[in-house]
């Protein structure tokens, strides 16, 4: 008669079966994405104006950080935008942020303390140059702003940088011939409905907090922004090389547009920290961004067009290291 199998004893059996779950718990740890536990600390964020996409974006990116990596503090801080951001990453006061990339290149030209030690993390979405005006305003033109009350921004905001811009080359002076105020988002719109500004610009994504909420309750449009003049703007080189005339589609506002389209500027907004920020933190800080699209995109709509294959394009800063290993980890 052939032998019977050995028995295998309850505690040999245990052993083996725990030998097995540390085998497996190895090879998974091996597996993951990092191979090691998420960073801790604390890290500042500087974020952007109140009912901005930037401090939107911040505040639920900060969410997604907390799922991600648990033990890291998320310090947020708002900001005029994008001039405000690329200093204070600059020169330490913050760790990460978003700034336009006609700022970004506008610091650098500028020689601005440490815009050398300046890095991209990932490029994220384009900001979209919005001119607003009453509905039964007689302003059609950025030439019809002459003498008009104009809000261009926040001092050290990106809108700041381009309106003064678009104005220039219109043939108007910023200064004397405009009456020019420093609103932002967060106070222009109603400053508009009360009928203390002719007209505000704003660059940001689509749509925009503050614009929604103002079509609520309030009628107005939008004056186009022609290529002709994008394209007199984009000739005269350096950061305004990163303009390009684009139309705003008419999904952004519906209620406002009416199923129109409006002529206006596009620029890339990009993800940014120094040079001198921990690789492996800054490795898991690009891999939540991108994995986290969706989820904020839910809410914050400019997020949906955070895309894998155009992230690593975060010109006119070179990428950061941590991001290098992130992009190359998931390269096909």
């Amino acid at each position: 008669m052939p032998k019977p199998f050995p028995r295998i004893g309850r505690r040999r059996g245990l052993q083996g079966t725990a030998a097995g779950v540390v085998v497996l718990g190895l090879l998974l740890w091996w597996l993951l994405p990092l191979g090691e536990a998420p960073p801790s600390g604390t890290i500042t964020f500087s974020t952007g104006t109140l009912r901005g996409v930037y401090q939107e974006y911040g505040v639920r990116l900060r969410t997604a950080f907390a799922k991600d990596m648990p033990d890291l503090k998320v310090r947020l801080l708002t900001s005029d935008g994008s001039q405000e951001n690329v200093a204070r990453v600059a020169t330490g006061r913050a760790d990460f942020t978003i700034a336009a990339a006609d700022a970004v290149e506008t610091y650098e030209v500028n020689h601005g303390p440490g815009a050398a030690g300046l890095r991209g993390v990932a490029r994220l979405y384009d900001d979209y140059v919005q001119l607003v005006v009453p509905s039964d305003s007689h302003i059609r033109s950025v030439s019809d702003l002459r003498g008009k009350r104009v809000s261009v921004g926040p001092p050290e905001s990106g809108v700041r940088l381009i309106a003064e811009r678009v104005l220039r080359t219109a043939g108007i002076d910023p200064e004397t011939d405009i009456r020019p105020m420093g609103d932002g988002i967060g106070t222009a719109p109603d400053r508009l409905r009360r009928g203390e500004l002719d007209a505000f610009f704003w660059s940001g994504g689509l749509p925009t907090d503050g614009l929604r909420r103002l079509a609520e309750k309030f009628a107005f449009r939008f004056v186009p922004i022609e290529a002709e003049l994008v394209a007199r703007l984009h000739a005269e080189g350096g950061a305004t090389r990163y303009y390009r005339a684009t139309n705003m589609p008419e999904s952004a506002y519906p209620s406002v547009q009416k199923g129109a389209t409006v002529p206006t500027i596009a620029v890339s907004n990009v993800l940014m920290t120094r040079k001198d920020m921990d690789p492996r933190l800054t490795e898991w800080v690009t891999r939540t961004v991108i994995k986290s699209r969706d989820g904020i995109g839910a809410h914050v709509h400019s997020a949906q067009l955070v895309d894998l294959r155009t992230a690593i394009y975060t010109d006119p800063l070179a990428l950061h290291e941590g991001a290098r290993r992130y992009y190359r980890s998931v390269k096909p």
